[in-house]
């Protein structure tokens, strides 16, 4: 017995080594695989809010088509597209268009709409024994016209979605489709959404007209811009529609190539649902993810303890040390996991209040709009001090906002980059996202009317802006003052625009805030008193 004991003693302790090497291995893939998926949801987040960014572009162009009745000319529609500079900001999106629903009764009204738009003769295309004709009036940006006056409803690819959208006031999507084959130009992968234009309120309005708005999407275009922002994720992706998984049904894939070694044990498999649409979306790591662990380790562990029996104690140790980073590895991701949720909802919830706010703007824009142009002018210029806003919160993550920085922005916006260095006074203050939009839309409406209306606009007068943190009854206040210098005394004027009553809504009902405006012998000046406590705003670095 004595002679097998040093044998005895080196199976047993080979066995405990190779048992806690093999353990050891199974931890780290586990760890690997949990990081991935962590990285796959943030891959899926920002294919979903680029997705949701791109339809609220659909429904301004919904409400702006529901405030004219549908009654609208090419020129006309692409002025407010080009307004949204999609080309720049909206990567995928290849344009917005209006299908007009024809029937026998006003089929040769449509006819007659295209030939005066586009100088079409062809009229309604092609010839459909369909009770429903679904023709394209309106489409921006435009490159050319040949595919105007399209038939939509004649594609069977795109006709169940088209009568999905015409029963209900709900986003459609279609599958994949080929778009551009139509006209003869060069076809691409994409999608249509549509969304039902039918105002009862137009009931009995002379030339109302109904109909269908759609977005196009590239999808390589789409998705390729959702999964090229910074920081690149090391994850190959690839989209199909529904729920099966074949070429015949791929929408996307991503350029870098997976790893070939981890695509099968790692792979994550998600679906996403886009206006009724569901798509399937693989995720697989590529060369450039990188394991929480090399999986030498576990090896080396199992050597040493074939080789040193009396390394057990050292083996232990080691053994305590993988739990320990097991668990803490999984305790962190599972925490990641919530906070990405909690994210990604809070994202959703922001775009759905810009959503109502681009809304509410649109509808009292052209409310108080005598024109076509003017409405455009005035609402592309408050959507573009929002997306100012937006940027800046974007740039840091939603978490705040330079004061000075912002009102940089928008001054520089109305009056030019040469500002001057004391047209800007004030300590460093930091803005969340409510205090960052109505202080935004604030500034670049005094701003704008100090162009169009005083004579900092005439290059005589002077403009300053100062702003401070003091005590209040009720906590800290921040304080601040825009004083317009003109060569002319001001006078109150004799009705409130749409613009003061916007100030007055950003400041009083948002930030729970005053608002003192004082017209005077050598200008004006307004003051603005807002909570720091109510409106989360702190004091940040100086400026």
């Amino acid at each position: 017995m004595k002679k097998l004991f040093p044998f005895a003693v080196f199976l047993s302790v080979a066995l405990a080594s190779l048992v806690m090497a093999a353990f050891a291995y199974r931890a780290s893939e586990e760890a690997g695989r949990i990081k991935f998926e962590a990285l796959a949801e943030d891959a899926l987040s920002r294919i979903e809010a680029r997705i949701d960014l791109h339809l609220a572009l659909l429904r301004a162009a919904h409400a702006y088509m529901k405030v004219e009745h549908g009654r609208v000319s090419s020129a006309a529609f692409s002025d407010f597209v080009n307004t949204l500079q999609i080309d720049r900001a909206f990567t995928g999106l290849r344009g917005i268009g209006f299908l007009r629903l024809a029937r026998p009764e006003n089929a040769a009204a449509t006819d007659a709409f295209l030939a005066e738009q586009y100088g079409s003769r062809r009229g309604i295309w092609p010839a459909s024994g369909e009770p429903v004709r679904l023709p394209v009036v309106l489409f921006a940006p435009l490159q050319d016209n040949r595919g105007m006056g399209f038939d939509m409803y004649s594609d069977p690819h795109r006709r169940a979605a088209l009568d999905a959208a015409l029963g209900d006031d709900r986003l459609h999507a279609t599958g994949m489709v080929e778009l551009g084959q139509v006209v003869g130009a060069q076809a691409y992968a994409g999608f249509l959404v549509f969304l039902r234009l039918r105002d009862p309120a137009s009931a009995g309005v002379e030339g109302a007209v109904d109909g269908l708005l759609y977005a196009a999407f590239r999808a390589n275009e789409l998705f390729g811009a959702a999964l090229g922002q910074t920081p690149l994720l090391p994850v190959n992706v690839e989209i199909y529609e529904g729920t099966a998984a074949s070429d015949a049904t791929l929408l996307f894939r991503s350029q870098a190539k997976p790893n070939a070694s981890l695509a099968q044990s790692h792979l994550v498999k998600r679906e996403l649902n886009v206006a009724d649409q569901t798509w399937t979306v693989l995720f697989r790591p590529t060369e450039g993810f990188l394991l929480p662990s090399s999986p030498i380790i576990p090896v080396a562990l199992g050597l040493v303890g074939l080789m040193l029996a009396a390394a057990i104690a050292l083996l232990s140790r080691w053994q305590d040390r993988a739990y320990s980073a097991v668990e803490k590895l999984q305790s962190t991701t599972e925490k990641s996991l919530v906070e990405r949720e909690l994210m990604l909802q809070e994202m959703k919830h922001r775009i759905k209040n810009s959503i109502a706010r681009v809304l509410a703007i649109a509808r009292q824009t052209a409310a108080h709009s005598s024109s076509m142009d003017e409405f455009s002018a005035s609402f592309s210029a408050r959507l573009q001090a929002m997306a100012a806003s937006q940027d800046m919160l974007t740039r840091s993550r939603w978490q705040k906002a330079d004061l000075h920085a912002l009102l940089r922005t928008e001054l520089e916006q109305v009056f030019g980059k040469n500002l001057e260095p004391e047209t800007l006074v004030g300590p460093g203050v930091e803005l969340d996202e409510t205090a960052t939009q109505a202080l935004g839309l604030t500034f670049h409406e005094l701003a704008t009317n100090a162009l169009k209306y005083g004579d900092a606009g005439r290059g005589r007068g002077g403009l300053r802006v100062e702003w401070a943190v003091g005590k209040g009854s009720e906590g800290d206040v921040l304080t601040l003052a825009w004083h317009e210098a003109s060569v002319e005394p001001l006078a109150d004027p004799d009705e409130t625009s749409f613009g003061t009553k916007l100030i007055d809504m950003s400041i009083k009902s948002e930030l729970g805030g005053r608002i003192a405006r004082r017209f005077h012998q050598r200008g004006l000046t307004v003051t603005i008193e807002v909570p720091m406590a109510a409106a989360r705003i702190r004091e940040g670095p100086a400026t």
